[in-house]
């Protein structure tokens, strides 16, 4: 059980961590054009892919800690993540319905992570 509730904690980490590879993209899109050389050129972008990869890389790992159908539910620790991070540091509005379906992703993930 202990193993399981390490994957867990890596799946949760490596959710975090892609929710920064979010925030980079959404950085990145802000100096997208049609120029490709102004899209390789972007620094965030390649922040947001090496984020990504860096969870993608946590998640593989913590797969040896369980199964897939307990751990993947806590991929969705993701979308809280960059829920909170679009309102700290994007300034974005939350309403009550984004509230209540933050709220449904907790109580999903509890019902889908815990009923292992």
């Amino acid at each position: 059980m202990t193993n399981l509730f390490l994957g867990m904690g890596l799946v949760i980490f490596a959710s975090i961590i892609s929710s920064f590879g979010a925030l980079f993209f959404k950085y990145s899109s802000r100096d997208i054009s049609k120029n490709i050389l102004m899209i390789l050129t972007n620094k965030y972008l390649y922040f947001g892919v090496l984020f990504y990869c860096v969870s993608a890389l946590i998640f593989v790992f913590a797969l040896k800690f369980g199964d897939l159908s307990t751990l993947y539910p806590f991929v969705g620790f993701g979308y809280i993540g960059i829920s909170l991070l679009s309102i700290k540091v994007l300034k974005e509005k939350m309403n009550d319905l984004k509230w209540f379906g933050i709220l449904m992703i907790i109580i999903g993930i509890m019902l889908a992570g815990f009923g292992a």
